[in-house]
């Protein structure tokens, strides 16, 4: 019998994760009237199997569905989360929805490796922002833009250099941890805690160094995480944000309008980065490779962070931010083009100002050529006080006029 044809029992669901891992499958889709789909290197391709029936998805779902999460009445389901392992060949997020009055799931593939930071091709500064001492750090993106293995790769760094209590709280557990330097503890929503604000404020009286809160989903649980920073335990969470400024913006949103500026003033003394990638496709057809645009809050940008007005401002000190390991996603894919990594097309139709980055690439400017920004300057500007962004290559050119001394704003795209 073709293989394609077999029941989709436990065992027929669990050859078909265990190909997708070795083919390097990022999800697996089952969804009624459809066959199987797989989602490799960014796209959906079918399994060469039939559609699937209502009933051919009820049955995976019973196959998968752990112990604790049984419903007294399968028809009361609406949309869950959990996670399904296969020893030796990894784990799984799986969601389990009803759409058109049917059940339908999507399978995210976890390696079994928690990954290393060094081997993500992602900026050297999240290795120094993971090993702060204090603060909240976000890490933003679109689904499946590889917010949660980021989030992995930076708890594992302190695993292995820090002796820290790192307590995880997340829906469901995804990466699983081997206490090495720290003591790390993980707590899934639904099987041992009821919820993120629950968990969280239990958190605090745990006696924590780190808190990693898989998503940043409501009023309460970001103000107990501000509450986490303010005391001095470093938070990292995630948000379905594209950028720095839209995710302050949401951050803010949540709140009632009356409790804004005080939310504002909250974030510039607690966040100390945001780091918002995308995933996309190799040139070398090996995976897909991220773009990231890093957020540092210096002085100037916790200054925009207090002021609503300002907020507008922060992309462009984010580009003149090289030297606090800053960079806009333009600036990541140029790089990422220069390396050979993306292809022209690909860079294009991720850039942010798609325009701007095609001037840039037929210039053969360099992702390194932006304005240098005197560290000084820049860093450490006193609230309320105008920048110097006069220190500028250019200026600093044989024959070229010495900076002015007046402040200078910069220039706008």
């Amino acid at each position: 019998m073709d293989p394609s044809l077999q029941a989709l029992d436990r065992n027929r669901v669990e050859q078909i994760l265990r190909a997708a891992v070795k083919g390097g499958v990022s999800d697996v889709h089952f969804k009624a009237g459809e066959p199987v789909l797989l989602r490799i290197q960014g796209k959906l391709q079918a399994l060469n199997s039939p559609k699937l029936r209502p009933e051919d998805t009820q049955r995976v779902f019973e196959s998968l569905r752990p112990a604790h999460l049984a419903l007294p009445d399968a028809e009361a389901l609406r949309e869950m989360d959990f996670s399904y392992a296969m020893s030796g060949v990894g784990r799984f997020r799986v969601n389990v929805f009803r759409q058109r009055g049917s059940v339908a799931l999507v399978i995210r593939v976890i390696p079994l490796d928690v990954p290393e930071l060094k081997d993500l091709n992602l900026p050297e500064t999240l290795e120094q922002l993971a090993l702060e001492e204090r603060g909240m750090i976000l890490v933003t993106g679109a689904t499946g833009s590889g917010k949660s293995t980021t989030l992995a790769a930076m708890i594992n760094l302190i695993n292995q250099t820090k002796t820290a209590h790192v307590i995880t709280i997340e829906d469901p557990i995804e990466f699983f941890f081997r206490n090495r330097k720290s003591s790390i503890v993980q707590r899934e929503i639904g099987f041992d805690t009821n919820g993120f604000a629950v968990a969280l404020r239990a958190a605090l009286r745990q006696d924590p160094d780190v808190i990693m809160i898989g998503e940043m989903r409501d009023t309460e649980t970001i103000d107990i995480a501000l509450k986490a920073a303010e005391t001095g335990h470093l938070v990292l969470s995630t948000a379905h944000t594209t950028d720095a400024a839209r995710t302050l913006q949401r951050l803010v949103s949540v709140f009632p309008s009356y409790e804004q500026p005080m939310v504002r003033i909250r974030l510039a003394e607690t966040l100390r980065a945001v780091i918002s990638q995308r995933l996309l496709p190799r040139t070398d057809g090996r995976g897909l490779t991220p773009a990231c645009e890093v957020m540092v809050a210096t002085r100037v940008i916790q200054d925009c962070m207090r002021h609503a007005e300002r907020t507008s401002q922060i992309q462009e000190f984010i580009a003149q931010g090289r030297h606090y390991g800053m960079q806009t996603f333009d600036q990541s894919l140029l790089r990422l083009l220069r390396e050979n990594l993306i292809t022209r097309e690909v860079a294009l139709g991720a850039a942010t100002s798609p325009g701007d980055l095609d001037l840039a690439i037929r210039l053969g400017v360099e992702a390194d050529d932006d304005p240098s920004i005197d560290r000084h300057n820049y860093g450490d500007q006193p609230d309320g006080q105008d920048l110097d962004l006069a220190r500028i290559r250019a200026s600093e050119a044989p024959g070229a006029p010495p900076p002015s001394s007046a402040p200078a704003t910069p220039a706008r795209s």
